[in-house]
């Protein structure tokens, strides 16, 4: 993999598993793969997150598989910002509207106050974990 910044730390790629783990984890890979890619259609849903997981997974069932994530045009640049630690000030500011739009949604389509409170407590932590990372250096 390409190196293109100072700020990205690379660990070693740990071993494959064996047997029937690296079906599971080749799965895992997949399933979490789509749903990063179903993530970045729908609000509400993360997509990076998953990406992340799927490149985690992949990285214990198959070279090839956790190459190809890690190279994507799409995928290996979430892969990339995640190592650095950094998130862009336009990135916390889509995740902010989108978190907004999903609390408003919640409020119209449930009733339950508990539910709710659980939802925008959950949510708020997201958003504060979001708006305490650094931003990249300009």
């Amino acid at each position: 993999m390409r190196q293109n910044s100072e700020d990205i730390t690379y660990t070693a790629t740990p071993p494959l598993a064996k047997g029937w783990l690296r079906w599971l984890w080749g799965a895992l890979a997949f399933f979490f793969l789509l749903v990063g890619i179903v993530g970045a259609i729908l609000p509400g849903l993360p997509s990076a997150v998953f990406i992340v997981l799927s490149a985690w997974a992949a990285s214990r069932s198959s070279e090839r598989l956790h190459q190809w994530i890690e190279d994507h045009h799409l995928f290996g640049h979430l892969l990339q910002t995640w190592r650095s630690g950094y998130i862009s000030r336009r990135t916390k500011l889509l995740a902010t509207l989108t978190m907004v739009l999903s609390i408003a949604v919640a409020i119209h389509h449930f009733g339950n106050p508990y539910l709710l409170l659980f939802i925008v407590g959950g949510i708020g932590c997201g958003m504060l974990w979001i708006w305490t990372r650094p931003e990249p250096k300009k």
